[in-house]
């Protein structure tokens, strides 16, 4: 008997939580298995469950998918992860994948595309979508005029998500865990590897090349 693929979601919002929960109950080869609505809550879930896809939201409330997927990955080598994220693929793809993901989907996908997505990493290999491919092609071919900020850390990336979205040094510590001198080392960091000289130059980058909604 074909053995049935255990899901764990983890996302901060109950009604997605619960779209994701009722396609995935439309397929029989696949449940759910356990929820998480927290960074924290996911990792102690795949710790305590027999998980064999993670669907994890890019934003969650205590810490920053990207992290959550490292720490899974360090726990779980072979845990295969499917990022799930309202961002553009080119804005944080390549990081998941580099990062260990098995894969990005929009949430805007189609419902048969997350079914497809989950057999596709449960079975071991990736699913890559075809913005995602393009982006890959281009990494791999070893782009020559590299984007400023494709130099900076995940960290510094999301740092400067968050001050171009217009939140404080106080605002962006409690959503990144962090102390705020810590985030404030990764500002004057990716300010100096960008050669921007303040938060309204950092904004007008941002917004230019669309790495904000």
């Amino acid at each position: 008997m074909k053995k049935t693929i255990q899901v764990l979601i983890a996302d901060d919002h109950a009604i997605l939580r619960r779209g994701l929960a009722d396609i995935i109950s439309e397929s029989d080869d696949m449940q759910v298995c356990c929820e998480a609505e927290s960074g924290a809550q996911a990792v102690r879930l795949a710790r305590e469950h027999p998980v064999d896809v993670v669907l994890l939201d890019i934003t969650m409330p205590d810490r920053n998918g990207l992290d959550t997927l490292k720490q899974l990955k360090k726990e779980k080598p072979k845990l295969a992860v499917l990022m799930l994220s309202m961002h553009p693929e080119e804005i944080y793809a390549l990081r998941s994948i580099k990062a260990g993901a098995s894969g990005y989907l929009n949430k805007a996908s189609a419902p048969a595309l997350l079914v497809t997505a989950i057999r596709q990493v449960a079975s071991g290999r990736r699913y890559i979508s075809p913005a995602v491919a393009e982006a890959l092609a281009m990494n791999l071919a070893g782009d020559s005029n590299p984007a400023p900020h494709a130099s900076l850390s995940d960290r510094e990336y999301e740092t400067m998500r968050l001050i171009a979205s217009g939140r404080t040094l106080s605002e962006i510590a409690v959503e990144m865990s962090l102390s705020p001198k810590t985030v404030s080392v990764y500002r004057a960091r990716l300010l100096e590897k960008m050669n921007l000289k303040n938060n309204a130059e950092l904004t007008h980058y941002a917004l230019k090349n669309q790495l904000v909604d």
